[in-house]
């Protein structure tokens, strides 16, 4: 397989392989050995402008949920409270369903520069931290219910469907990611027939867990605030403000991954990983 497929321009899709039905035939044809496709330049203009803003924006609603929940919430605690037990679900919800997931999906435009193989391997491997973040999470919301007196019921509000959706979701995409994608590894036409799906349910889940995150948020403060939520105090000014700074950082995410210009180009290097691939098939 000729390194100048290298130069062609196929864009990667946020998230994804560079691949395409058209690498898919290059890669199992000998004859196209050399044949060479102009080089496309990116457009970076104000990429970074935009990546740097989504991870201001992301810290700052981890910084202010986790204000939230400790100054305002009362702290942390285990099972000997379950009332601030629940406090760490939305703290690592917000860590790894939010910022970790937003930035697994950027990925591939944020480090452009690193190698395809090790792009691959970090895109796989931060859902890892994003799972045991949701697993906790869980642990404490379904413990802050089932332990409290009088026990709370589980799972009836909207907030848990759209949330309980998004993780299954979740995992059944970040499997079907690894199986195509990474390990064993599909072929290159089945990857380039899957990727555009991959990618879509990929932004879909994030859509649900922005709008878990959301109701989520509302539903706290109607809960913990009742009537004074009218009233605008500071408990409910810093639930908008968190609730703002989640639509702002999903929307820097979804510019970022969906704009055409700021798809990540192959380099050289990914030709010898191309290549490698269709050999092995």
């Amino acid at each position: 397989m000729n390194r100048k497929m290298a130069n062609s321009p196929q864009r990667e899709r946020g998230g994804g392989d560079d691949i395409t039905p058209e690498t898919a035939s290059l890669a199992g044809t000998s004859h196209n050995k050399d044949q060479k496709q102009p080089a496309m330049e990116e457009n970076l203009s104000g990429f970074w402008a935009a990546f740097t803003g989504a991870q201001v924006l992301g810290v700052l609603v981890v910084v202010l949920v986790a204000i939230w929940t400790s100054s305002m919430g009362g702290g942390f605690a285990w099972r000997s409270n379950p009332g601030l037990e629940f406090n760490w679900h939305p703290l690592l919800m917000s860590v790894g369903f939010i910022f970790l997931y937003g930035n697994s999906i950027m990925i591939y435009r944020g480090l452009r520069d690193m190698r395809k193989q090790k792009l691959k391997l970090i895109h796989a491997g931060l859902p890892v931290l994003t799972l045991l973040c949701i697993l906790i999470a869980q642990i404490a919301v379904f413990d802050s219910h089932n332990l409290a007196t009088p026990p709370i019921p589980n799972l009836y509000s909207l907030h848990s469907w759209i949330g309980l959706g998004a993780i299954i979701l979740y995992v059944l995409q970040w499997v079907m990611g690894l199986v195509v994608f990474l390990y064993p590894g599909a072929s290159m036409a089945i990857r380039a027939r899957l990727m555009s799906w991959h990618v879509f349910m990929g932004l879909t889940i994030f859509s649900l867990v922005i709008v878990a995150s959301l109701t989520g948020l509302t539903e706290k403060a109607i809960f913990k605030l009742g009537f004074k939520y009218g009233d605008l105090p500071g408990e409910a000014f810093m639930i908008n403000f968190i609730g703002i700074s989640i639509v702002l950082f999903a929307a820097t995410v979804f510019y970022i991954t969906t704009n055409p210009k700021y798809k990540r180009y192959p380099r050289p290097e990914d030709g010898a990983l191309l290549t490698k691939s269709s050999v092995s098939e």
